[in-house]
């Protein structure tokens, strides 16, 4: 019967499903992460597609905790485009690398699907750039203090990413004008 495959399936994947959990950075320092970010590379996504360069995310803690978050990039027509969320922890007293990302309105905050998963899987000591994925693997970020990074660093990163799962072979790199 399907219930009987499909716990066959379930009970015979499930050590598989377990040992691919997306590892992350021990924790973070959300005070330290603050500030904007410049993303140098990504895999490509539905909500960036129309993004050509200068791409930010600026965060800024939150009086009750998490992020505000505030994404911008420049459209092919020169104009500049931004959206607006908040981040939390993904876990009520959990890491504090394991977060999850909300730019619906508030008042949709209850339904699970409109938070999406940001997860800081590698970090300079001295949060001089930042690797995030997403736990099903379908996102990845390359982060930067700065506009630019050395392409040897992205591709350390990306070899990183690799080993963790991420198909990187459709890897987006940003134009960011120089400051």
């Amino acid at each position: 019967s399907i219930v009987m495959l499909l716990s066959l399936w379930l009970f015979s994947s499930w050590p598989a499903m377990a040992n691919d959990a997306l590892p992350t950075v021990p924790s973070v320092d959300l005070q330290r992460y603050a500030g904007r970010w410049y993303e140098v590379a990504r895999l490509p996504n539905r909500f960036e597609r129309k993004c050509v360069g200068d791409v930010t995310a600026t965060y800024g803690l939150r009086a009750g905790g998490g992020l505000d978050v505030l994404n911008q990039c420049r459209l092919a027509d020169g104009s500049m485009i931004s959206a607006k969320g908040v981040a939390r922890l993904a876990e009520k007293n959990g890491s504090t690398a394991r977060l999850e990302v909300r730019f619906a309105p508030e008042w949709l905050g209850f339904l699970p699907f409109v938070w999406g998963g940001y997860w800081v899987i590698a970090l300079a000591d001295d949060y001089s750039w930042s690797m995030v994925g997403a736990p099903d693997r379908e996102y990845l970020w390359i982060l930067s203090r700065n506009p630019g990074m050395a392409r040897s660093d992205i591709n350390a990163l990306l070899v990183k990413a690799q080993a963790m799962g991420f198909d990187t072979s459709s890897i987006v790199y940003v134009q960011n004008a120089k400051p």
